[in-house]
């Protein structure tokens, strides 16, 4: 299955608290999770939910000026953990990343950490959230090990009534490039299908190896419920080591939304604030497609081939986040409830 880090240079980074005894909305039960780029990365992002949280997403409009991005922070805690983004600027300006200023007097740089949430405060006690101490701590342990499940910005994620969590995924294609996903799964709707007990692309994607659950499992899964989760929120970031404009970015953080509208249902709701941030490393030149016409940006082929590759990579993403949660503050996973999908 992969993981983002197979696209050279991008690294991650968790760091959490969790109290293992604390019931719903008591103690701690939250994270941050830290995307580091390579220099000279740039970015895209598009958002589809109705209540996003965000932090510098407008630098990122193809039409303004910043290009590269130095980090991506996707962080629990709703609008307070914003703050985590600034613990990961400090350690970046140490670092000595960031666009570089002089004003003729001092010398210094500003890191692009572009941001984005999940609202979780329920889950563990509301005063318990993220600050710039997380951000520091997710970015200093970054390296091409991606933790999955119940780890960072995926400890007080929930999807449905199910437990959430961090998932990852890549693939390479035939050009050469490597696509990569990394989603912190936190959605109002389900992942998996109530009449079934299964994912809803469980028999699409076969490496899972999952099997129809026993009816009683699947009525057990089913009578949980009764309305839309209050938590939501699924905020991804997919990546490439080709060479991208920032509007061949947005275009590739818009394609690859599909991959959430897939693997989750409903998708895109008022109650949600689905991001999703686009890199590309710029290690990898593919020659323009000669076919493609002259009316046409020479970009069109690649970042066709890149959006539907970013869209799967993020659908396979999401199951392996579900699938790997561990649980927290009583919510179940899918592995408890449904067990008989593994048999």
């Amino acid at each position: 299955m992969g993981a983002i880090t197979d696209v050279g240079g991008i690294r991650v980074g968790h760091h959490h608290r969790i109290d293992p005894d604390a019931e719903l909305g008591s103690g701690w039960a939250a994270g941050t999770t830290v995307v580091l780029t390579p220099p000279g990365t740039t970015g895209g992002v598009d958002c589809r939910g109705g209540a996003p949280g965000t932090r510098e997403t407008d630098l990122l409009d193809p039409i303004n000026s910043v290009r590269h991005v130095d980090a991506v922070v996707l962080s629990g805690g709703s609008a307070f953990g914003l703050a985590a983004a600034h613990g990961v600027m400090e350690w970046l300006e140490e670092q000595g990343r960031g666009v570089a200023l002089d004003d003729g007097i001092q010398k210094g740089v500003v890191p692009i950490v572009p941001s984005a949430v999940i609202f979780d405060l329920p889950v563990g006690g509301w005063q318990c959230r993220p600050d710039a101490t997380f951000g520091r701590a997710a970015a200093e342990s970054a390296g091409t090990d991606v933790a999955i499940g119940t780890v960072g910005a995926g400890v007080g994620a929930r999807v449905g009534v199910l437990k959430g969590g961090v998932g990852t995924a890549s693939v390479t294609l035939p050009s050469g490039v490597t696509v990569g996903a990394l989603v912190v799964v936190n959605a109002a709707g389900d992942a998996v299908d109530p009449a079934t007990g299964l994912p809803w692309l469980a028999d699409q994607i076969e490496e899972f190896g999952l099997v129809p659950p026993p009816a009683d499992q699947i009525a057990a899964y089913a009578d949980r419920h009764t309305e839309l989760s209050p938590l939501n929120t699924t905020i991804a970031v997919v990546a490439t080591d080709a060479v991208l404009s920032k509007a061949a970015c947005r275009r590739m953080a818009v394609a690859a939304q599909d991959g959430l509208a897939r693997t989750i249902r409903p998708c895109h709701t008022p109650l949600d604030g689905d991001t999703v941030f686009a890199l590309a490393t710029g290690a990898v030149e593919v020659p323009p497609d000669p076919t493609t016409p002259a009316s046409m940006s020479p970009e069109v082929p690649l970042i066709t081939a890149l959006g539907a590759a970013a869209a799967d990579c993020l659908a396979r993403a999401v199951l392996v986040g579900v699938l790997a949660a561990e649980p927290v503050a009583g919510i179940p996973t899918y592995r408890g409830m449904l067990p008989g999908a593994f048999e």
